[in-house]
């Protein structure tokens, strides 16, 4: 659903709380044109960019306080400014598209309805840090999106936004999208670089990094699309309009990507601090009858919250003191009828197939954590199982060669920690308390309820 959906259905003010930016025509017809994004001061702050000297445009997007919105939340400017420059190497851009977080769904609508934000902003970024070539690496099974991103960079050459004196700056700048073969580790970013130069996606030692070296072995910035496609609105309305929003370490909007069992889910752009109570008043709550028991503020990879958890303001510091991280804002929200034990066994399931294998603590890390899980699950676990599984994740955690290992204990010791009498009730009742066929536990405890509900 789309904010202004939402808005009309709830009749709350976007300017109390939602900040549709990137969104803001989402809902328009053919929102993904040059013609559409142009009426929509499309393309006015790169004008405004290449205008200024290029080291005067890292200073402001740093100024701005923007911080990177594909989960470390990694300042995007200071990541511009590690770029070494007169060093004779050419520079490279590339975007990370490869969004494959368990319930992230924020760049791919972003591609699908804006395109023409990303490509503004890759201008403008590619101008800064002295760069003439940069790459969109987009998952390669969204092919509609694809397709669509293909034409948004069509529309920019022809329109002299891309390609040779752009504008009649003297920049010259191509933009190449590449199709990725649907592996998540390739969302580490150098695992995406050596995915991107022809080989298997696996995470590479650093230092050194991928601002000295990166793609080619030469100076590279990594960043995710929606930093990128913030970057236009902040050059165009100002640093002090972006800083107006958010806190004071966490400014400006951002997508929140509301799923799960709730009324209305969808993405829902507002600046950074709103609280999932807030969100789930505007799109309606949780389904009818029925109330939250887990979220995940940043997807599958971040500890999960509970009802406990809803005023937590959604920034990365008031997040990280709740003992959570904010990461991609992948808000899944569950209700009592799911069962956390096979909810954090599908969530391994899918780590242990994405693990690429590199480091031992996550390759066999996950595969033992899939079979106790399933053990539990199925009623034939053991309460020993419990202290063997929080071991077992607090060996990887910390340990793997990337953060791939951490995401998989991260759901391990937080369910753990919130659910240990739900995980004990798989073993001492011999199946799940949440399946009428194994157990009638659910049953008597839930008598109002129906399974399918």
């Amino acid at each position: 659903m789309t904010m202004a959906a939402a808005l009309n259905e709830n009749g709350t003010s976007p300017e109390k709380i939602l900040a549709p930016v990137l969104s803001a025509f989402w809902d328009q017809p053919e929102s993904w044109t040059l013609e559409t994004y142009e009426r929509h001061e499309g393309y006015e702050g790169l004008k405004k960019a290449l205008a200024m000297p290029p080291d005067d445009v890292i200073a402001y997007v740093k100024d701005s306080g923007l911080r990177g919105r594909g989960g470390a939340g990694f300042p995007t400017g200071m990541k511009w400014q590690f770029i070494p420059q007169g060093d004779g190497k050419p520079h490279y851009l590339v975007v990370n598209a490869d969004e494959s977080e368990p319930g992230t769904c924020k760049d791919i609508p972003l591609l699908f309805a804006n395109p023409h934000s990303l490509i503004e902003g890759i201008v403008i970024a590619c101008y800064a840090i002295r760069s003439q070539h940069a790459f969109i690496y987009l998952r390669g099974e969204v092919v509609p999106v694809l397709r669509r991103v293909h034409e948004a960079v069509r529309e920019a050459y022809a329109a002299g936004y891309l390609g040779k004196n752009i504008l009649g700056s003297g920049l010259d700048l191509d933009v190449i999208v590449h199709a990725g073969a649907g592996a998540y580790i390739c969302g580490e970013e150098t695992a995406l670089l050596d995915s991107l130069e022809g080989r298997r996606g696996q995470p590479r030692l650093r230092p050194p990094f991928p601002a000295v070296a990166g793609l080619y072995a030469c100076p590279t910035v990594v960043n995710n699309v929606e930093s990128i496609a913030s970057v236009p609105a902040i050059l165009n309305r100002g640093k002090d309009w972006f800083k107006s929003m958010g806190s004071e370490k966490s400014p400006g909007f951002t997508l929140y990507s509301l799923s799960g069992h709730v009324t209305s889910p969808g993405q829902y752009e507002a600046p950074l601090g709103v609280t999932l109570r807030q969100l789930l008043d505007m799109s309606g709550g949780m389904r009818a009858g029925h109330r939250l028991k887990f979220w995940t503020p940043g997807g599958s990879s971040t500890p999960m919250f509970t009802d406990e958890h809803l005023d937590v303001p959604l920034d990365y510091e008031g997040v990280g003191a709740a003992g959570s991280m904010l990461g991609t804002k992948a808000l899944q929200c569950f209700d009592e009828t799911t069962c956390v034990v096979r909810a954090v066994t599908r969530w391994t399931e899918f780590y242990a197939h994405e693990s690429c294998g590199k480091c031992t603590p996550c390759r066999e890390g996950t595969y033992w954590l899939v079979q106790l899980l399933r053990d539990i699950e199925d009623g034939k676990g053991q309460l020993s199982d419990l202290d063997k599984l929080n071991d077992i994740a607090d060996n990887i955690n910390g340990k793997s060669f990337c953060a791939l290992g951490d995401g998989a204990a991260s759901p391990i010791f937080s369910s753990l920690k919130y659910f240990r009498e739900e995980y004990e009730q798989h073993i001492t009742g011999k199946g799940c308390p949440f399946d009428p066929a194994k157990s009638t536990v659910w049953a008597d405890r839930n008598p109002h309820l129906e399974v399918n509900a």
